[in-house]
C-alpha cells in the first residue's frame, strides 16, 4: 500500500514528540475500510482490502516514508491541571496531502505503549474503535467538522479493562492532531522557540491569513464557536470537553463517551466519569469558551506587550459567545425551516426547546417530523404544542431547509451498543449496516432503515458511556 508522505510535524523541533514505533500486534484482521476516504487521501481504495493493509493498520508493518511519533501535550481535565499528558495510546504514522490540497494525518489509535502512557497498556479494545468509527464517520455525513475513520482492524490480542475484550486499532485521519493542549505544555515549560515554531506551523497549516498569534486565536475562537452550535443542532454531547480534546484545526477530535441524545434535556450527561455535569449538553458553549482562554493564556509568550495581549486575548474570548450564538440561531432557525432568523425566531425556538425538555420528546425526531402529524405526537401536552405550532407556521417555513437541516437517523447509543456486543462475538453485520444508515442521515427512510430512526423503548435505552482507556 502506497502512502505519499510528507510529514511536516516531524520537522518541529524534537521536545514536541517522541519518535515512536506502533507495538506489532498477533493476528490483525480488517473490519472496515474507508474507501471515499482512501480516494480523497490519494490511495488506492483497492489496495485496503490486500493482507498487507491490515499489517499497515495494525502497526505491524511501517509504510515508506512514515516517521512515526507520539505526540506531546498537557492539558485541564476536568478543570484540573495536568502538566504532562500526551499520545498515551496513538502513533502518528505521518501526512499526506490529499486530491482536495489539504494536508491531514494518519495516526494509529491503540498501537500500543508510548513514554505518555502513563502506567497504561496503549491499546484499545473493539467498543471504543466501533464507537468511534460510527459516530466519527457519522458527524462527517451530518456535515460537521470532524475527524475520520480510514479503517478499523481487531488485533487477535486480548485486553483487560473491565472484563476480558478483544483488542482492536484505529486509523484516525485529521486535519492535525495538534491540540490546545499541545500549545498549553509548552507554554508552561517555558518553550518560547518551540511555541513560536508550533504557532508559525499551525499558521500555515490551518489558517493561512493569520499574521500573528492574535489572529490565530481570532479565528480558532470563530471556528470552535461555530462547531459547537453544529453540535447543540445535533443533540450531540461531546463528553470530555478537557483542552487536550480540543483540536486546533476546528474539528471534533477523541470520540470517547460521546452521544447524541434521545430524549431532550438541556443538562443531559451521557460520560460515566462526567460526576458533575461540567461537559453537559448546555454547558458546551460556556467550556468551549473556557478552553479558549487556555489557549490565549498560553499565547501571551509570544506577545512583545504582555499587558496589552491580556487586555486583547481576553476581549477576543468575550466575543466568542456572540459568535456561538449568532451561529447557534442560524443552525436552528435552519431546523425549523427559517433561512434568515431573527431574535424574535430565537423566542420560537426557545419555546420548542422548553416543551421539548418538559415532555420528554425526542430530540431528533421531533425536528425531522416538524411539518407532519407526527410531531404532535412527541409532546404529552398537545395544546401547549398546538399553540407553538401555530406561531410557527406563521413564519412560513421552507420544507426543503427543514429536510436539509434535520437528520431522520442519527448513531443513537442503543444501536451502537448491539453492534459492539455483536462485534464481541465476531459478527460485524449489525456495524455495517448501522454505518451504512448513519453516513446516509439526511435520506428518506425505508423499510430497511426506519428502524435506525426508532427512539430507543425505556429497557433499551443507554444512559452512561464509556472512554475505553
Amino acid at each position: 500500500m502506497r502512502i505519499a508522505f510528507d510529514n511536516s510535524y516531524a520537522r518541529l523541533p524534537a521536545q514536541m514528540f517522541t519518535p515512536q514505533l506502533p507495538t506489532p500486534v498477533a493476528a490483525p484482521a480488517v473490519i472496515a475500510v474507508n474507501e471515499g476516504l482512501a480516494e480523497l487521501l490519494g490511495l488506492d481504495p483497492s489496495a485496503l482490502h490486500k493482507p498487507e493493509a491490515a499489517q499497515v493498520f495494525a502497526g505491524n508493518h511501517i509504510p515508506d516514508g512514515a516517521a512515526p511519533l507520539s505526540q506531546l501535550y498537557a492539558g485541564h481535565q476536568f478543570g484540573h491541571w495536568n502538566p504532562q499528558l500526551g499520545d498515551g495510546r496513538a502513533v502518528l504514522l505521518g501526512e499526506v496531502i490529499g486530491t482536495d490540497g489539504i494536508r491531514r494525518d494518519i495516526q494509529l489509535k491503540g498501537a500500543g505503549r508510548t513514554p505518555y502512557s502513563r502506567g497504561g497498556d496503549g491499546r484499545a479494545w473493539l467498543g471504543p474503535v466501533m464507537r468511534e468509527y460510527l459516530v466519527s464517520e457519522a458527524m462527517y455525513a451530518l456535515g460537521v467538522p470532524t475527524t475520520r475513520a480510514l479503517a478499523a482492524v481487531t488485533t487477535g490480542e486480548q485486553v483487560y479493562r473491565e472484563d476480558i475484550l478483544p483488542g482492536a486499532i484505529i486509523t484516525r485521519v485529521a486535519q492535525s492532531h495538534i491540540r490546545v493542549g499541545t500549545f498549553q505544555v509548552l507554554a508552561a515549560r517555558g518553550e518560547t522557540a518551540a511555541l513560536q515554531a508550533l504557532t508559525d506551523h499551525v499558521i500555515a497549516r490551518h489558517y493561512p491569513a493569520a499574521t500573528g498569534p492574535a489572529d490565530l486565536l481570532d479565528m480558532v475562537i470563530d471556528r470552535t464557536a461555530k462547531l459547537i452550535a453544529q453540535w447543540m443542532g445535533l443533540g450531540f454531547i461531546h463528553g470530555v470537553m478537557n483542552t487536550d480534546n480540543v483540536a486546533i484545526a476546528g474539528e471534533t477530535i477523541d470520540y470517547g463517551p460521546c452521544a447524541f441524545m434521545d430524549v431532550y434535556h438541556p443538562q443531559t450527561v451521557f460520560s460515566a466519569i462526567d460526576q458533575y455535569g461540567r461537559y453537559a449538553y448546555a454547558n458546551q458553549p460556556a467550556i468551549g469558551a473556557w478552553n479558549m482562554a487556555q489557549l490565549a493564556t498560553s499565547l501571551i509568550p509570544l506577545m512583545a506587550d504582555r499587558d496589552q495581549a491580556i487586555t486583547d486575548f481576553t476581549a477576543a474570548v468575550h466575543r466568542m459567545p456572540g459568535i456561538y450564538q449568532a451561529a447557534w440561531l442560524q443552525v436552528f432557525g435552519a431546523k425549523l425551516g427559517i433561512a434568515d432568523p431573527t431574535e424574535d425566531d430565537r423566542n420560537l425556538i426557545e419555546a420548542l426547546l422548553s416543551l421539548m425538555a418538559t415532555d420528554g420528546a425526542d430530540f431528533t425526531n421531533t425536528f425531522a417530523a416538524l411539518g407532519t402529524a407526527a410531531a404532535r405526537d412527541q409532546f404529552l401536552d398537545h395544546d401547549a404544542f398546538d399553540a407553538w405550532h401555530s406561531r410557527w407556521q406563521a413564519r412560513g417555513p421552507d420544507a426543503a431547509l427543514m429536510a436539509q437541516a434535520n437528520p431522520r437517523i442519527i448513531s443513537r447509543n442503543h444501536r451502537i451498543e448491539e453492534a459492539i456486543l455483536a462485534g464481541r462475538d465476531g459478527d460485524y453485520a449489525p456495524f455495517t449496516a448501522l454505518l451504512a444508515a448513519v453516513t446516509r442521515p439526511y435520506a428518506p427512510l425505508t423499510a430497511e432503515t426506519a428502524a435506525y430512526a426508532r427512539a430507543p423503548t425505556t429497557d433499551e435505552r443507554v444512559t452512561r458511556t464509556f472512554c475505553g482507556t
